[in-house]
C-alpha cells in the first residue's frame, strides 16, 4: 500500500496512528515499578535482585536497538516495527502466565526489552522517513508525549488490574492491548520500498555513502547530534531510576513516618509525576524552539542535579514532602526528554537517521540499564532501605548528570534549523 507521502493530511494522519499504536504498546510499561513492593516481597526478592529485573528491560533494548533501528536504513521501519510489538506481545503474556521468581522475570522482562528496542526508535524512524521536515519536531514531541501519556497511565493501571483480578492478569491485559497496537499499524500504515542503498545507487550491496550500515563512526564524529545522545544517555539512566524506584521510595517514606491511608497512593503519585512530566516535555521542546536547544538542556540538567541532591535525604522526613519533591523533580527531568532527542535526529546526516536513532538510543538505554541498578545497589551497599541510603541513590544520580553536563557543554552541539534562539 502506498500513500501520497507529500500531503500534510498524510503526514498527520501518519503521526496520529503512530502516536495512538505507541500508546497501546506502552501502556504496561509501568506495572512491574508499580507493583514492585509486593512483588519484591511475594519473591523474596533484594534491592539488587529487583534492580536486576527492572534493568534487563533497558539492557535487552540496549544490545538489541543497534541492527534493529540500523536496519531501519535497508528495510521498511514498517517491518522492523511489527516485530517489536510481537516481542513486547509474548514479553508481557509470558511475564503473565509464567513468571515465579527472579530467573523467570528476568528473562521475561529482557523478551519485552526487545520488543521495545524494535518498537520505539522505530516508531521515531516510520515519521523520520515520512513526515516534512517542518512537523518533525512537533512529530517527535507528540511521539513522546502518547508514550509519556501510556507510560504514566500505566502506574495506576497496572495497580488497579492486580488489586482487582491479580498481578498476573495485568500482564496478560498489557499484551492484549500491544497485539491492538499491531493491528493498527499493519493495517493501517503503508508499506515502503526499502532504503536505497546510496542517493547514487552505486554503492555495493549493505554499503551506504557513508560507509557501511552498521559503521557507526560518522554517527559519532557527527559532535552536534551525538552531543544530545549523550545528555539522552544520562536523561534515559535518571528516568529509569526514578519510574524504576519512585513507587518503592515513596512506600518506604509511608511506612518511616508511621503514615497509613494516605490520599495519594505510591501509585497514584508516580501516575501523576509522569503526566506532568510529559506536559513538560511538550512546554521544553517549544522553549527550545524559542530559547534554544542548548540553553533548555543545560538549564534542565543543572535543576537536575539540585533536585538530586536534596529528594532522597529531605523526602524521607514527610511522605507528603517526598510527593512534592519527587513530582517536581520528575517535571525536570522529563523536561528536555523531547528536545535531546529532535535534537539527535534533526542534527543527523539523512542519509545516517537510522543509525544515528540507533546509537542515540543505544546510548539511552544503556543509561536507563544502569539507573535502577545505581539505586538497587546503592540501598543495599547502605545497609538497606533508610533515609541516609535513600538520599546517597539519589545523589549518586545526581554526580553522574554533572559530570554529563560539563562533557556537554564542551562539545557545543548546534540548535535546529527552526528554533529561534535569543
Amino acid at each position: 500500500m502506498q500513500a501520497d507521502d507529500s500531503a500534510p493530511a498524510f503526514g498527520a494522519r501518519l503521526v496520529a496512528v503512530v502516536c495512538a499504536a505507541q500508546i497501546f504498546v506502552q501502556l504496561g510499561a509501568g506495572f512491574w515499578p508499580a507493583l514492585l513492593p509486593q512483588m519484591m516481597e511475594r519473591w523474596s526478592l533484594s534491592n539488587s535482585e529487583a534492580g536486576w529485573i527492572t534493568a534487563i528491560f533497558f539492557g535487552a533494548y540496549m544490545v538489541s536497538v543497534p541492527v534493529l533501528v540500523t536496519l531501519t536504513d535497508r528495510v521498511d521501519a514498517k517491518r522492523i516495527y511489527l516485530f517489536g510489538v510481537a516481542c513486547t506481545v509474548a514479553g508481557h503474556l509470558l511475564f503473565g502466565l509464567t513468571a515465579d521468581g527472579f530467573w523467570s522475570a528476568m528473562a521475561t522482562r529482557a523478551l519485552a526489552g526487545l520488543g521495545w528496542a524494535g518498537t520505539y526508535m522505530t516508531g521515531l524512524k516510520l515519521l523520520a522517513d515520512q513526515v516534512s521536515p517542518k512537523l518533525m519536531s512537533r512529530a517527535v514531541t507528540g511521539h513522546a508525549a502518547s508514550i509519556g501519556i501510556s507510560g504514566a497511565a500505566s502506574y495506576l493501571l497496572g495497580d488497579v488490574l492486580a488489586d482487582q483480578f491479580g498481578w498476573r492478569s495485568a500482564f496478560v491485559f498489557s499484551a492484549a492491548t500491544a497485539f491492538i497496537a499491531w493491528v493498527m499499524v499493519a493495517s493501517v500504515v503503508p508499506s515502503r520500498p526499502a532504503p536505497h542503498a546510496s542517493t547514487t545507487g552505486k554503492s555495493a550491496p549493505g554499503k551506504s555513502a557513508g560507509g557501511g550500515l552498521f559503521d557507526f563512526r560518522p554517527v559519532i564524529r557527527n559532535r552536534s547530534s551525538f552531543a544530545y545522545s549523550v545528555v539522552y544517555c544520562v536523561h534515559t539512566l535518571e528516568m529509569s531510576a526514578l519510574r524504576g524506584w519512585g513507587v518503592a521510595f515513596l512506600a518506604f517514606v509511608a511506612a518511616h513516618t508511621g503514615l497509613k491511608d494516605e490520599t495519594l497512593s505510591p501509585a497514584l503519585v508516580v501516575t501523576v509525576l509522569a503526566l506532568l512530566g510529559t506536559l513538560a516535555s511538550v512546554v521544553g521542546n517549544e522553549a527550545s524552539i524559542r530559547f534554544g536547544r542548548r540553553r533548555l538542556v543545560a538549564t534542565a540538567m543543572i535543576l537536575s542535579i539540585g533536585f538530586a541532591a536534596i529528594v532522597g535525604f529531605a523526602g524521607s522526613t514527610s511522605y507528603w514532602l517526598a510527593v512534592g519533591l519527587l513530582i517536581a523533580y520528575g517535571m525536570v527531568v522529563w523536561l528536555d526528554s523531547s528536545s535531546v532527542t529532535a535534537g539527535a535526529a534533526g542534527n543527523a546526516d539523512p542519509a545516517r537517521r537510522g543509525a544515528t536513532l540507533a546509537v542515540h538510543s543505544t546510548l539511552g538505554y544503556a543509561g536507563g540499564f544502569v539507573g535502577p541498578l545505581v539505586v538497587g545497589w546503592t540501598l543495599d551497599l547502605a545497609g538497606g532501605m533508610s533515609p541516609m541510603a535513600w538520599g546517597l541513590a539519589f545523589a549518586s544520580i545526581g554526580m553522574l548528570i554533572l559530570l554529563t553536563l560539563v562533557a556537554f557543554l564542551m562539545m557545543r552541539p548546534a540548535n535546529l534549523v527552526g528554533d529561534r534562539v535569543r
